[in-house]
């Protein structure tokens, strides 16, 4: 079954998204015109699993967003940030990251309701979110004038590495500092 492991190596290198298993099954068993079981291709994505994880590799093979992904190692993190902050016209500003944690946090969400959390006008982030696809438009409300309903997307799962919105950290997870006044005595 080796000729499996290359024919799911070239699937899931080749894909510009998280490949999802059935989508691996489906156009394998459309290729070999037989039905291919899932558990040989579970069998086969997991021994990819386990070739990546060696040292001789800067990358591995991760299951994320619903699918599974090349992605490089955390060791190459420091050259990998290098060349993403020379790629800055790409990087989220800070308006963007506050929009889209609300909108993650609490979607479906409004623009108006977006902008009463943050105090300001989100034209402009929430357009620049569209343009990255990181969010989506999920619909209109049946609120006054009917305002689009915005809502992240697939995208946005594999940007912050997780296959869930429940994979989100939880506001309890936040820690905050106890406010104090004045200086700690002795």
């Amino acid at each position: 079954m080796d000729f499996l492991h290359r024919h799911i190596e070239a699937l899931i290198f080749c894909a510009p998204d998280p490949l999802p298993k059935e989508e691996i099954v489906k156009c394998l068993s459309e290729m070999f015109e037989a039905e291919i079981p899932v558990d040989h291709v579970d069998d086969a994505i997991n021994e990819l699993i386990g070739k990546y994880q060696s040292e001789d590799f800067s990358f591995q093979l991760e299951h994320l967003g619903g699918g599974y992904q090349f992605l490089t190692k955390p060791a190459y993190q420091t050259s990998i940030g290098i060349l993403l902050r020379q790629q800055s016209q790409k990087r989220l500003s800070t308006a963007q990251l506050e929009t889209l944690s609300i909108i993650a946090y609490k979607q479906p969400v409004t623009k108006g309701d977006i902008e009463q959390i943050r105090g300001v006008n989100s034209d402009y982030s929430v357009q620049k979110l569209l343009e990255k696809e990181l969010v989506d438009i999920k619909g209109k409300s049946d609120g006054l004038g009917k305002p689009i309903l915005y809502g992240t997307s697939r995208k946005f799962m594999e940007y912050f590495g997780i296959n869930s919105l429940a994979d989100l950290p939880q506001p309890k997870d936040f820690s905050q500092p106890d406010n104090q006044i004045g200086e700690e005595r002795d």
